[in-house]
């Protein structure tokens, strides 16, 4: 029986679960969960990245308690990195993705250096104002000294993977998210870098899916009690990880991600690429195997995450159960907002924007807990819908059901309305989306599962799916023109 331990480090927490491989089934034991919240000091988000290191050290003496394992793999979301000087230490603790210092930069770039448009032709990447690309421009413009000192630049889980092995690598899939890889030649872009002023030796050497990174260091395991186990490259994009989980038996199907983020897309064998993608504004981002993880980066469960965080600041004691039942008495379809507008993407009073946007627009006005938050169920659920029939226009396919993996499948309304709003089956499982593909790849690597489709089927066999079948689909198709209308949509 084999035991991997996975990392999973989230929105808002991070966990290591320990997983085992035994009579067909995969099973996940959660061993240590913690903090990963952004800090704040001067003006800028930071990772607290140290603290991070402490947690996965103190996790694997837990994971040694609990009999040993024998690989780690380690998934986070992307964009972010980490800089180390020609001597592997760190020139500065890396910034969180909120952070709004990449704010136009972009308007900078698409001006002088390239248009928005040839960017995405070249790249196929969403536009998203904090990716690499823009996070890295802004430190050529206002930090310059910095990369001039800068040996390697590490995305997140690969820094985390060089603080356990030395080996400074890059993966595939997270580095797909920089919008600065050739998705063609599935490799850095280094004349884009140059045009950027960016320094084109800090791009560590790309390596794939299932590929070992190294072992963990013999100090670490003197102080930590371990053996050196190897520690794989798994899809270490965490929504990569996620669609390794999706418990599918064709080839075509869509899935929903579903979390902080909604990542709503389907798996295809190579990058689509042309004006009605970005005009759609999907993305092209790696996935294991070397296909092309074809989604839309949609603001999921964030909205309500942070409005309860508001209203529990305004002292108010708000259970997610709570905000559920409140949103559910109140008049549907009164307000729509566009889930992906500026406005919501940074921390605060989310309530009061939500209110402020549909006053904006000339609808009325959510005054209750109920109505902010059927509000925002409700347009989240028509941005499924938009992104469902785009994906079908784009891929020229038509898909008959959705795959939602992740922890948003315990958010059960917002399920049954997507079914609704889609007009589509809904497969909910598993929840721990990301922990379970993570752990997936890591059996592969070991020789323990075949392949991906080997992995989805021993998924398929280890979780409980739970179906939603369309009801209502009759009173969202009378109400989305007026979604489109007042979102400006299309």
């Amino acid at each position: 029986m084999k035991r991997v331990l996975a990392f999973d480090f989230g929105a808002s927490s991070g966990r290591a679960m320990l997983a085992t491989l035994e009579n067909g089934k995969i099973d996940l034991k959660e061993i240590h969960r913690f903090g990963n919240d952004p800090v704040e000091v001067n003006g800028t988000l930071y990772w607290d990245v140290l603290r991070l290191w402490f947690e996965i050290r103190q996790a694997i003496t837990k994971a040694n308690a609990e009999g040993g394992f024998d690989s780690i793999g380690i998934d986070t979301w992307g964009v972010d990195f980490g800089l180390l000087d020609e001597k592997g230490q760190l020139l500065m603790n890396p910034v969180h993705y909120r952070d709004t210092r990449t704010e136009g930069v972009s308007d900078e770039i698409f001006e002088n250096v390239i248009s928005k448009d040839d960017l995405y032709m070249k790249a196929g990447i969403q536009y998203m104002r904090f990716n690499t690309i823009y996070q890295l421009s802004y430190l050529v413009k206002e930090y310059p000294w910095l990369l001039e000192k800068t040996a390697v630049m590490l995305p997140m889980p690969d820094l985390f993977a060089y603080f356990l092995t030395g080996a400074k690598r890059s993966e595939f899939t997270i580095t797909s998210t920089s919008n600065l890889m050739d998705p063609q030649k599935k490799a850095w872009d280094l004349e884009l870098c140059e045009k950027l002023g960016i320094p084109t030796h800090i791009f560590p050497e790309m390596i794939r899916p299932g590929e070992q990174y190294g072992t963990l260091r013999p100090e670490l395991c003197e102080e930590l009690g371990c053996d050196p186990v190897p520690v794989i490259a798994i899809a270490t994009h965490d929504t990569a990880s996620a669609v390794v989980s999706a418990p599918a038996s064709d080839k075509d199907f869509v899935y929903i991600s579903c979390g902080t983020w909604s990542l709503f897309g389907t798996e295809n064998e190579c990058p689509v690429i042309n004006e009605a993608s970005a005009a759609a504004n999907f993305t092209n981002e790696g996935g294991y195997g070397g296909t092309t993880r074809f989604l839309k980066n949609i603001m999921g469960l964030w909205l309500i995450q942070e409005s309860r965080r508001q209203w529990i600041r305004e002292g108010e004691d708000v259970t997610y159960a709570m905000l559920e039942k409140e949103a559910l008495v109140e008049e549907p379809f009164r307000s729509f907002i566009d889930v992906d507008d500026p406005a919501f993407e940074t921390p605060g009073n989310l309530p009061r924007r939500v209110k402020e946007y549909c006053k904006k627009t000339g609808q009325p006005v959510p005054e209750t807990r109920g109505q902010v938050m059927r509000c925002i169920y409700e347009s989240l659920a028509m941005k499924y819908r938009l992104t469902f029939l785009q994906l079908q226009e784009l891929t020229g396919k038509t898909y008959h059901s959705i795959h939602v993996v992740g922890g948003g499948i315990k958010d059960t309304l917002l399920c049954r309305l997507a079914a609704d709003a889609v007009g589509a089956k809904v497969l909910a499982g598993p929840a721990e989306a990301t922990a379970t593909g993570n752990a997936a790849v890591q059996f592969i690597s070991l020789g323990e599962l075949k392949d991906l489709w080997d992995a989805r089927a021993t998924i398929a066999r280890s979780i409980d799916l739970k179906v939603y079948e369309p009801a209502d689909t009759a009173s969202w198709d009378a109400h989305y023109a007026r979604y489109l209308q007042v979102t400006g949509l299309k």
